[in-house]
């Protein structure tokens, strides 16, 4: 349930605050004193699209917060824990700020929000009523979600959506296969021999670096024996090698050793550097006799190169980049395999078409067991309407097997008849304006009792009635208001009436010249509900007969025991 709005300088609203109450609340004012601002500042919270124009004049932003109390929505609580967006136990912030440099934020219990987010939210939490839904119930798209919404049918008719593209998408590769079948030979023809060709070199990056490793030794074994052999000699073997200057040096100094022992140091790193220079000589004889002059193996390794280089340069790419090729052509192929299947696309089409037809078939049995039920509320709620005699009808007629598409089996029509003797016919071609206000005022309170949200707003449906109707539409909603929140912007004094609770919505002007236009929204007390119930009643002039009207209005209204179920005569 709404519980509390705070509009800063939206519009031409400087400050609001406002804490809702439960029941049947209707506002009421003067042709532009901003009754639908309260409308857009909660469209804008629950993520409507804003602009810069909708900040008040000469300020940097516009704020929207809004508090929901939401203990009775336990679908809310687990779509907010599931989204990380949870906040104080049964209790849903929210909160818009409208910036004039176009950008715009959004929170959901103080937690950074999308747009898509609040919109998700907004479903469980406001259901409003335009004005406008009387037109809009004339094309055919609405009718078809509005019934599919009755019957509980959104998420049924969203997979049978979703079905039938795929379905297609099926067809359409499946067709397309068809066409291009030589081609499709072709090309996996020269992938097959291209995945043979570099299957049958056997080529791995592996390999690659020892043959450039072992090339690269035997390419200069000569000039290593040379050097190895120099080596050896310089350390062991001449008359003047090193190891044995190096004995030689020890052994005068050890003599020595008895005259200074400061001595023993550098005695102690000679012998180091013995014992080093001796194993370095012994792996180094090792690593000149392993090295085999082989013209031979040299001349395999460079056959065996040139063979890659060669492959390389027919496929433009690096040696190596060979074998991650072989990898994507071997893919291709597999892919090209799958694709080219006409059988596997076929059943594949098939299984497809199958899903489809069998949610289609689900939902046309929800939608005939819906639109009996809508057909009757909507006829019964006509003779309370003064539509006696009326009838309203949702037609499903079956569609051909070559005419379903993504909305299902049948097409979907609303029908009506004002009068018992006329036959049904298209409601777009059968009723007037204020036949078609009051059906479409019955259909939006029948569906209304069938949504999730708890809050519902109907702002000026009520529009082309009066008289007798208007009382018996403030009766519909007041009826309405037991079951939940319901907020009602209406011209109508028998409307305004009915209500538990009236907020008047006033445009005040600024008593300097250059002071802006404000809209403000105050909670009338009894007697100035009757003044403003007389307003509407009469007009600029207000006499005492007027607002003795209106009293008793008030008084028929406050004390009204609402029971619409069966139709007036």
């Amino acid at each position: 349930m709404l519980k509390h709005l705070s509009i800063k300088d939206f519009v031409i609203v400087d400050w609001m605050e406002l804490d809702f109450m439960s029941g049947f609340t209707v506002l009421t004012g003067e042709t532009g004193a901003g009754k639908s601002i309260l409308i857009d500042a909660l469209g804008l919270a629950l993520g409507e699209r804003g602009n810069p124009g909708q900040i008040r004049h000469d300020c940097e932003r516009a704020e929207i917060n809004v508090t929901f109390e939401i203990h009775a929505l336990p679908e809310l609580v687990h779509w907010l824990n599931d989204n990380d967006l949870q906040g104080d136990a049964d209790t849903c912030l929210i909160r818009r700020i409208l910036e004039t440099n176009g950008r715009s934020r959004s929170y959901i219990n103080g937690h950074a929000a999308t747009l898509q987010q609040l919109r998700s939210a907004g479903e469980f939490l406001v259901t409003i009523h335009s004005q406008h839904a009387h037109q809009a119930l004339l094309h055919k798209d609405e009718q078809r979600v509005l019934l599919d919404a009755f019957c509980g049918g959104i998420n049924l008719a969203h997979a049978v959506k979703t079905a039938y593209q795929r379905w297609q998408d099926c067809y359409q590769r499946r067709i397309a296969m068809e066409q291009q079948v030589t081609e499709f030979q072709g090309k996996r023809q020269q992938l097959e021999w291209q995945v043979q060709e570099l299957s049958a070199l056997n080529f791995t990056i592996d390999e690659w670096q020892t043959l450039q490793t072992d090339h690269n030794r035997l390419s200069h074994v000569a000039t290593l024996l040379a050097a190895t052999d120099m080596a050896i000699e310089g350390l062991l073997e001449s008359e003047s090698a090193v190891i044995t200057q190096v004995n030689t040096i020890n052994a005068q100094l050890q003599n020595l050793l008895a005259y200074d022992r400061q001595l023993k140091g550098v005695i102690d790193l000679l012998d180091c550097a013995q014992i080093q220079l001796q194993e370095g000589t012994r792996d180094l004889k090792y690593y000149r006799n392993s090295l085999d002059l082989d013209p031979q193996a040299l001349q395999e390794i460079e056959q065996r190169l040139s063979t890659i280089h060669t492959m390389a340069r027919k496929y433009r790419v690096s040696a190596e980049e060979l074998p991650p090729l072989l990898d994507t052509l071997m893919h291709r192929l597999d892919e090209l395999n799958t694709a080219s299947d006409i059988d596997d696309l076929q059943a594949r089409e098939a299984a497809a078409q199958t899903e489809y037809f069998g949610l289609a078939k689900r939902l046309s049995t929800a939608r005939q067991q819906g639109s009996k039920d809508l057909s009757h509320q909507v006829s019964a709620a006509m003779q309370m309407l003064a539509m006696s005699g009326g009838e309203f009808a949702v037609t499903l007629t079956s569609r051909d097997a070559e005419q379903v598409n993504a909305h299902g089996l049948e097409h979907i029509e609303f029908q009506v008849k004002a009068h018992q003797t006329l036959p049904l016919r298209s409601l777009a071609k059968v009723a007037s304006g204020g036949e078609l206000s009051r059906i479409s005022l019955a259909i939006q309170v029948i569906t209304s009792k069938i949504g999730k949200a708890s809050t519902l707003i109907f702002d000026e449906v009520d529009v082309g009635i009066g008289g007798g109707v208007a009382e018996t539409v403030g009766n519909l909603l007041k009826k309405l208001g037991q079951e939940r929140q319901v907020l009602c912007i209406t011209h109508l004094p028998q409307v305004a009436a009915l209500g538990d609770q009236q907020w008047q919505v006033v445009k005040i002007k600024g008593s300097m010249k250059n002071q802006p236009v404000l809209s403000k929204i105050s909670i009338l007390s009894q007697h100035e509900r009757i003044d403003e119930i007389a307003r509407m009643l009469g007009g600029i002039n207000i006499t005492e007969t007027t607002r003795q009207h209106a009293a008793e209005m008030l008084q028929n209204g406050t004390s009204t025991k609402v029971s619409v179920d069966k139709p007036r005569h």
